[in-house]
């Protein structure tokens, strides 16, 4: 009798267990696809398998007719249980709205008219050409008019005029700050931090072995001036510097 009831309980657990696993497996379904299908057909789908579809965004698509499925997830073939949510993206189709002709005008004008038809700028890159004045859209992507946009945004190309005259930076080093201010501003450049430098201080031993200067010899310049003499400079000599570029000093 007790092997009986032993043999009884093993038989009622492993009933339980599998069971309990045909249960669990029994609500799993597989994803099916739902990418080209209407919104409606999606639903019938999905409901088919015990799923929910949801409609979660909408893009445009210039492959993707207007009013399909363009994507899923989880991904078709995906496990789940019933019940489970299946949130897809719907295409538009393509862009109806015309890409307008904003060469010719600023960046300023060029973002109003982008955004007063719902659009956006994409990139903006600059350029330098001498033709082209400065702040004028020279180029755009997509172009006027253009079909089969994938994405509402306009990339443009702006124009910053020609290029900056450049200078071989000249060397102004022992020359008075004065005379070298004056060369710069020929130049079309300006004079940026000046730094006063004091001379270097003679050591202890020298001092002994020199004669003491007299007291007015010893007033020393704290202050640069146009008589102050150039020390170092930067940029430095040699380097090829735009017009308008500060030039710094150290002088005594």
């Amino acid at each position: 009798m007790l092997l009986l009831a032993l043999v009884l309980m093993t038989v009622a657990l492993v009933a339980a267990l599998t069971a309990m696993q045909l249960a669990i497996h029994g609500r799993e379904v597989a994803i099916p696809k739902l990418i080209g299908l209407t919104p409606l057909e999606a639903e019938r789908t999905g409901a088919a398998s015990g799923l929910q579809v949801i409609v979660e965004r909408q893009f445009y698509s210039p492959t993707i007719p207007e009013g399909k499925i363009m994507t899923q997830m989880p991904l078709p073939g995906t496990k789940v249980r019933r019940g489970w949510s299946v949130r897809v993206a719907q295409s538009l189709g393509p862009l109806r709205v015309a890409i307008p002709d904003i060469t010719g005008g600023s960046e300023r004008i060029a973002d109003l008219n982008i955004r007063r038809r719902s659009l956006t700028i994409g990139s903006v890159a600059h350029i330098n050409l001498p033709d082209a004045p400065v702040d004028r859209v020279i180029s755009q992507n997509p172009p006027a008019n253009a079909a089969g946009v994938s994405a509402p945004k306009i990339n443009l190309l702006i124009s910053d005029g020609p290029d900056p005259l450049t200078y071989v930076m000249p060397n102004l080093t022992g020359q008075p700050l004065g005379s070298a201010t004056l060369a710069l501003q020929d130049a079309g450049m300006k004079v940026g931090k000046v730094t006063f430098q004091p001379p270097p201080q003679p050591q202890p031993d020298q001092q002994s072995a020199q004669p003491s200067a007299p007291p007015a010899a010893t007033s020393l310049a704290s202050e640069p001036s146009a008589a102050s003499m150039i020390v170092t400079q930067s940029p430095a000599p040699g380097q090829k510097v735009a017009a308008g570029t500060a030039v710094n000093f150290e002088v005594r």
